[in-house]
């Protein structure tokens, strides 16, 4: 099936004026919706798969409609998933008291610069991470998986009949439980059963999620057992020793030790990222050098030759500068914009605006390897932006305060709000660099899988962060000024209750501030750089003495890091992909006839499909239940139009999440290993490998 879709004629229409259009349409909407969903409970759902549903069942209607058109308007839309995650660190400017809402073109111009800078900061990452990288990306495989389907190619008619069956099978089971969990609330999403050691406390965490089951499946045990692994160093040590350290006489609470995983055990795991982020760039520097030399050669070659080899290429070297240019007067404009609002010299203006600007680029590059090396790992939804985002305002806000105390403005309390805010600005950039080099790198993986030209799929993804960008500042200005953020309102009568929470933007910016005060607590962020160390030395060691097991330090960091109840399905993912592949070989051994190993490739792909099904049908539901809200809410109902239970039946509903979750995990399972031997598919898969060798 891979070189079928791999040898498109070279003809079919790939970036078309109404997939351009109806890219950017889905882009704002679904840009709307994850920025209503990121303020409210702090996560955005990814939008590439949802995209590629819409994109094939509108453009279905044209006659000459094909599976790169549809990848082309996927690639744009996912700007949407994840250019909204500036809203993890821009609300913190109205927090600080600085901005009294969101200035629409330094908003767009922050968004907008800063997300294209993600996709070309990714171009000379293409080849080392996509090309010559055995990462999973679990979303681009998943995506993939949905765009092949999803076409009508001639001879793989019945091959995708049977693959949308599997496809349709895992979206199904995940849709409706996705429904009955977050819109009816007739299914719990999680539990957690606490108990207590000495005067301590930890949990044992449960999360229901059917799209990271999916994407656990996908992402293998090497990476399931090393989030496995941060999850106990944070629950099974960190939280109930500090928890015993910091416990009030009567012992600590769960509310009590949530605080403490919060306040101190996510800075162990943002340093662990840190380090391991550094370490992960530092192993990639050769293939990355190596990379951007054939990448230069491919862009300065002839439009004949470009087109040639045209999955291979990225955009020409003159379009890269061209487009550099724009960004780079963008952002000195947007930062001048920015500073001369204050009552400073021209000579301290200029050094902010350059250095900030050097800055932005300089940890913009460091994160758009870090970010598309995480997104590899374990999936976009999954990966810890936030965690990123803790580090980068770590390092924007001490390059601001060296700055700002050669130059006294911290005499007078405005010149710290000022300079508090300025990190803040800077980090922005930060954000929105990571946030699209965090989802372009999905978006190659599955156009190299269906057979797209990278240069075209750059520049559609460009195009998304622009469309993205336009709806970013409106959106978060109807936003703050219908609810108000925690710790800014725009009205002295308004609930504080019911401000939205915006939780990463309030901790970073508390994380700012406390530099600026010189409050900061150090020593657990350099506690995780230890930890980080000791996994890093941990995973050279078993690289030398195994050749099957790996310990990715960078997934144990987001073990610690991220929410157990996310971490949970996808491990459980991981493990049943492990066990039910050793199962399938066992039962491809007794077989031993010639086609015997067609046998397993037959289930593995039967798996890939359902898991990218489970992803899929999660994701739709998401996008359906945020518009739902964001309607009710517009129109004044409540946040939860769809509820249909009260509080009292929170404990049922998590038994019946439970017991939701074991089925979707059992009959992925039962999916897989009941797989009926094909001889003719398998004949099939044996000459379509023979013709690609």
């Amino acid at each position: 099936m891979k070189h079928d879709f791999m040898s498109h004629d070279l003809h079919l229409p790939e970036l078309t004026l109404r997939g351009m259009l109806l890219g950017a349409l889905i882009t704002l909407i679904f840009t709307a919706s994850n920025v209503y969903l990121g303020l409210k409970v702090g996560l955005t759902f990814s939008s590439s798969i949802p995209a590629a549903i819409i994109s094939m069942a509108i453009l279905r209607f044209f006659k000459d409609s094909n599976v790169l058109e549809n990848n082309m308007v996927q690639t744009q839309a996912s700007a949407a998933g994840t250019l909204s995650a500036i809203i993890f660190i821009l609300p913190g400017l109205l927090m600080l008291g600085y901005w009294q809402g969101f200035p629409f073109w330094q908003t767009f111009l922050i968004c907008a610069c800063g997300g294209s800078l993600g996709v070309l900061f990714t171009i000379p990452l293409r080849r080392a991470m996509v090309v010559n990288s055995d990462l999973p990306y679990p979303e681009g495989r998943a995506a993939a998986e949905i765009l092949k389907v999803g076409s009508h190619n001639g001879g793989e008619v019945a091959k995708s009949s049977s693959g949308m069956a599997d496809i349709v099978s895992g979206g199904a089971v995940a849709g409706i439980i996705s429904l009955c969990a977050n819109g009816f609330k007739v299914l719990g999403d999680s539990m957690s059963f606490w108990f207590t050691v000495g005067k301590g406390t930890t949990q044992i965490p449960l999360g229901f999620s059917t799209a990271l089951l999916g994407a656990g499946y996908l992402i293998g045990i090497a990476s399931g057992i090393a989030i496995l692994v941060g999850v106990l160093i944070a629950w099974a040590g960190f939280v109930p020793y500090l928890t015993n350290v910091f416990a009030p006489d009567g012992g600590a609470t769960a509310k009590f030790a949530m605080g403490i995983w919060k306040e101190k055990v996510r800075f162990i795991g943002a340093g662990a990222i840190g380090i391991a982020a550094i370490w992960t760039l530092i192993t990639l520097i050769k293939p990355i050098i190596e990379g951007m030399k054939i990448s230069v050669k491919s862009m300065n070659s002839s439009a004949a030759e470009r087109e040639t080899h045209r999955m291979d290429t990225d955009m020409s070297t003159k379009s890269v500068l061209i487009v550099f240019a724009i960004i780079l007067i963008g952002l000195v404009a947007t930062f001048w914009d920015f500073v001369s609002a204050v009552p400073i010299s021209a000579g301290l203006m200029w050094t902010l605006v350059v250095v900030g600007v050097i800055v932005a680029l300089l940890i913009g590059f460091f994160v758009a390897a870090a970010c598309g090396y995480m997104a590899g790992l374990i999936g976009t939804s999954a990966s810890p932006i936030s965690g990123i985002g803790i580090l980068a305002t770590i390092i924007s806000s001490l390059v601001v305060y060296f700055i700002a105390s050669e130059n006294n403005l911290f005499a007078t309390e405005a010149g710290v709000q000022f300079a508090t805010a300025m990190a803040i600005f800077m980090t922005s950039v930060v954000i929105a660099i990571a946030s699209i080099s965090n989802d372009n790198l999905q978006d190659l993986k599955t156009g190299q899988l269906v057979g797209a030209t990278p240069w075209r799929q750059q520049i559609a993804l460009l195009l998304g962060s622009v469309a993205g960008a336009i709806a970013i500042a409106p959106v978060l200005n109807l936003l703050y000024q219908a609810y108000g953020f925690t710790g800014a309102l725009p009205r002295a009568e308004m609930d504080p209750n019911a401000a939205l929470s915006a939780p990463q933007a309030t901790l970073m910016t508390t994380i700012a501030q406390g530099i600026f005060n010189a409050s900061m607590d150090w020593n657990y962020i350099l506690i995780g750089v230890g930890v980080g160390v000791v996994a890093i030395i941990v995973n050279l060691i078993l690289k030398s003495t195994t050749a099957s097991l790996t310990l990715p330090p960078l997934a144990v960091g987001m073990g610690i890091y991220l929410p157990p109840t996310l971490e949970v399905p996808l491990i459980i993912g991981s493990f049943l992909s492990y066990f039910v592949g050793r199962y399938l070989i066992a039962r491809a051994k007794m077989r031993a006839g010639e086609l015997a190993e067609y046998d397993v490739e037959q289930s593995n792909r039967r798996g890939v499909l359902f898991a990218s099904g489970l992803i899929v049908g999660e994701s739709l539901i998401g996008v359906i239940i945020a518009v739902i809200i964001v309607l009710s809410v517009t129109t004044g109902g409540g946040e939860s139009p769809l509820e249909l239970v009260g509080p009292e039946f929170e404990s049922t509903a998590g038994w019946l999440g439970l017991l939701a979750f074991v089925f979707a995990a059992f009959y992925l399972v039962r999916r897989v290993v009941t797989h009926k031997f094909d001889k003719a598919e398998a004949l099939a898969m044996k000459a379509e490998q023979e013709q690609a060798k």
